[in-house]
């Protein structure tokens, strides 16, 4: 009787080359094995030593130079009578500045190169758009005290002083001998400026730069 088992079948897996591994090691690729590898400071002190490098890349402008504003050394700063540091950018060919005159001014406190304060982002009654709407006061006066609730309705819309930027206090007393057209830059004090509770991003007790133009004027005999 013949068996009616199937037949056993062999099965031969085919060995793969021992010179070729399946999968390529780490060590492979690694740079420390590499024969001469070296790191790229190491390259760039062989080419310093060898002249292929002979300039350094000068330092980075100041941020104020980057932004095309004019950069004061601290000696050319001259002294108001008060104490106050300022710098005349641009003399202005108008009348002259006295106190008890009404001016019209554009001002912008810089903290570390940042616009924190200005003139020329002054809010509307709305509060939903900002205007380069001109301050003004009176030189000599106290602080604050032009800062009323009325309203003026202007081509921008309505305006109130009480709500444009505050001004720092060195402010009413600098611009007396400008004249009109003119640009001055003041060192501002924590004392004169906004003190121990600062202003937008200028931080308390911290010095700031003052830029004041003087737009428009009028003279105490003119009133």
């Amino acid at each position: 009787m013949a068996s009616s088992a199937l037949p056993s079948r062999t099965f031969h897996r085919r060995a793969l080359p021992s010179s070729a591994p399946s999968h390529p090691s780490m060590e492979t690729f690694a740079p420390c094995c590499l024969p001469g590898a070296v790191s790229r400071r190491r390259v760039a002190v062989q080419l310093l030593s060898a002249g292929f490098l002979t300039s350094v890349a000068p330092p980075p402008p100041s941020l104020a130079a980057r932004r095309g504003r004019i950069v004061v050394p601290p000696e050319d700063y001259a002294t108001a009578p008060d104490g106050l540091k300022y710098y005349d950018l641009v003399e202005g060919k108008g009348p002259i500045a006295e106190k008890g005159s009404t001016v019209q001014v554009h001002f912008d406190c810089i903290y570390r190169g940042i616009t924190a304060v200005s003139s020329r982002e002054s809010k509307l009654l709305a509060g939903n758009r900002s205007i380069a709407q001109p301050y003004e006061f009176t030189v000599g006066s106290l602080p604050g005290k032009e800062r009323k609730r009325d309203f003026a309705d202007n081509a921008n819309g309505l305006y109130s002083a009480q709500a444009a930027p505050k001004p720092p206090a060195a402010m009413y007393t600098i611009t007396e001998g400008m004249k009109v057209g003119g640009k001055r830059r003041v060192i501002v004090p924590p004392e004169l400026g906004y003190g121990k509770r600062g202003m937008s991003e200028i931080p308390p007790d911290a010095p700031f730069e003052l830029d004041i133009e003087l737009l428009e004027l009028i003279s105490p005999a003119e009133k």
